[in-house]
């Protein structure tokens, strides 16, 4: 049963979440994109067909990454036992939110202890934006903006397609958000190559980002914060951000918060102004770091509850 698969991969993941030394599944998908990604352009030099031959990539890591976990469940589905431990396995490796705890809090760790130039590290490994030269609430904005944003293509979003699709689907979706995470960059190297899985990415992740939205409003007063207000800040906010998705949980926080994020950021050298999301009536703490991940978490359990309720009324009323 889904719903019973789905709380132990959620509990399992808030325990041990990707350990370093494991084979985690996206490596080997990663591992795969780059493959191609090399193949590809050996042999192709025109900009419009490098842009097809990203499309080529989606559909590849797409008909992988879904058709791999589809057919070991298929073959094992009457070992009911083996096929839940393996079911379980696949849901757990596509949720990040201890993964995304725990290097998030690293950088407030070391903002803690004034090690400014290991939290400018750390943050470098997270963000695709360059953390030489950041300041502490530069550093702190960049973590916060990390955790909202990736709550909902981290953890809501496997969530919501494990829901609609099972593991197969969730496993999916991981494949496009890494992908994206790998080429979807709009600088010269990038902005052919990557343009499919940037815009695909941004299709799969409209509705997660938006549940995940909503999803932070409703818990806001758990930080502190306070639901219509939160809901007023995403909503004036949302179209703040060159992603269509980001400002939706990127607002929430803001406002759950009463931050201010968004702003001039360096990547690969070039400075990239982006509108402001929130209103700073609190300065910027590291211990904004630490209400941001209890927003993400208490954002998952909130989702899994919504679904708990939806599944149980559906039970009811059919049988």
């Amino acid at each position: 049963m889904i719903l019973i698969d789905l709380a132990l991969a959620i509990i399992i993941d808030w325990i041990i979440g990707d350990p370093y030394s494991f084979p985690h599944p996206t490596i080997y998908m990663g591992k795969v994109i780059k493959f191609l990604e090399n193949k590809g352009r050996k042999v192709i030099k025109d900009e419009k067909k490098l842009k097809g031959y990203g499309l080529f990539i989606v559909i590849v890591l797409c008909l992988l990454s879904f058709g791999i976990p589809y057919i070991i469940l298929r073959l094992i589905s009457n070992y009911k036992i083996i096929y839940h431990i393996i079911n379980i396995f696949f849901l757990w490796t596509t949720i990040a939110a201890r993964c995304l705890h725990k290097e998030g809090k690293k950088i407030h760790d070391d903002l803690i202890k004034d090690d400014i130039e290991a939290s400018r590290l750390h943050l470098s490994y997270i963000v695709g934006r360059n953390t030489e030269g950041l300041n502490e609430k530069e550093i702190i904005r960049a973590d916060i903006e990390t955790v909202a944003e990736n709550t909902a293509d981290g953890v809501i979003a496997p969530l919501f397609y494990a829901v609609l699709g099972g593991a197969p689907l969730a496993m999916l979706y991981k494949a496009i958000n890494t992908m994206d995470s790998m080429l979807g960059y709009m600088n010269d190297r990038y902005r052919y190559i990557g343009y499919f899985p940037a815009k695909i990415d941004d299709v799969f992740n409209y509705i997660p980002a938006r549940i995940t939205g909503v999803l932070m409003c409703l818990v806001s007063p758990l930080v502190n914060g306070n639901i219509k207000h939160s809901f007023k800040i995403m909503i004036r906010d949302r179209k703040n951000h060159k992603s269509p998705n980001c400002a939706y949980p990127e607002g929430a926080v803001a406002g759950a918060l009463n931050i201010k994020l968004g702003g001039a950021n360096n990547y690969f050298g070039k400075i990239v102004e982006k509108p402001t999301i929130g209103d700073a009536k609190i300065e910027l703490e590291s211990v904004h770091i630490i209400d941001t991940i209890k927003i993400m978490y208490f954002s998952e359990v909130l989702f899994y509850l919504f679904y708990l309720i939806i599944y149980g009324s559906y039970i009811k009323f059919n049988f």
